[in-house]
């Protein structure tokens, strides 16, 4: 049997092409119209603050906080495609490196000021790694701004739909059986991996961060005129954000 970690990585190398061409010439309405502000709201103060981007893909959010005024961020993703693609736009405040975000070792201490995870951990198989290397490498004070699937979505199910079609209520199931998840996205099957909300706090917790806060983000009007196909958002949440904060003293 293949080792998870391959085929995972082939999952990625196979959705890239679609991935990086929606990224640059597409339309992610989750991330433009629904998430994107959230997490750069949750990021702070970005000027002249050192970011690692855990699982950047080709490099779309290290654009957003580059453009902001960071004064460095470090993508990282173990998908080469993604990392090419990534490098082809990178800038003087940028850098990229194929890694595994779950192993850390090539990283100093207490060196990043915030530390951003945009949908990757739900696909890790070990999101405790990621998160205590995080903890390692980010400076006293620091920010881990974890943006996820929500628990009660990545358990399992659709809509429940009535013989008409229309959408009565999101079915949840399974919720504490905890593991890996198969859908298809763009064309290809991918693989997720379903936590509950207490196994995520729990370990943020143990890691040794504070929640600082949790955001269930959902849509304004004004975002809904421009996005329509985010009118679910306003019925249940989709995804979860996790602020988590780095003890000054620790």
């Amino acid at each position: 049997m293949r080792k998870q970690s391959e085929t995972l990585r082939d999952e990625w190398r196979a959705l890239a092409p679609n991935w990086i061409h929606e990224a640059r010439v597409g339309r992610n309405a989750n991330r433009e119209g629904l998430l994107d502000s959230v997490v750069l709201e949750a990021c702070g103060d970005i000027r002249g603050r050192q970011f690692l981007d855990c699982g950047c893909g080709e490099g779309r959010f290290c654009r957003l906080l580059a453009q902001r005024g960071a004064a460095y961020v470090l993508g990282l993703d173990l998908c080469e495609p993604m990392i090419e693609a990534a490098r082809q736009l990178e800038s003087e405040v940028t850098s990229y490196r194929v890694a595994d975000v779950q192993d850390l070792s090539f990283l100093e201490d207490d060196w990043f000021d915030v530390a951003v995870s945009y949908l990757n951990q739900c696909d890790l198989p070990d999101f405790r790694a990621n998160t205590a290397e995080v903890f390692r490498v980010l400076r006293p004070g620091g920010r881990f701004v974890v943006a996820n699937l929500h628990p009660m979505r990545s358990a399992a199910g659709g809509w429940q739909k009535d013989e008409a079609g229309t959408k009565q209520h999101v079915i949840l199931d399974r919720y504490f059986e905890e593991g890996a998840r198969h859908w298809t996205m763009m064309g290809v099957e991918v693989t997720n991996f379903h936590r509950t909300l207490e196994t995520y706090i729990s370990c943020f917790l143990d890691s040794g961060f504070i929640v600082g806060r949790i955001v269930e983000p959902t849509v304004s009007q004004e975002i809904l005129a421009r996005y329509p196909e985010l009118a679910d958002e306003q019925r249940v949440p989709n995804f979860i954000l996790y602020v988590l904060e780095k003890p000054a003293v620790s």
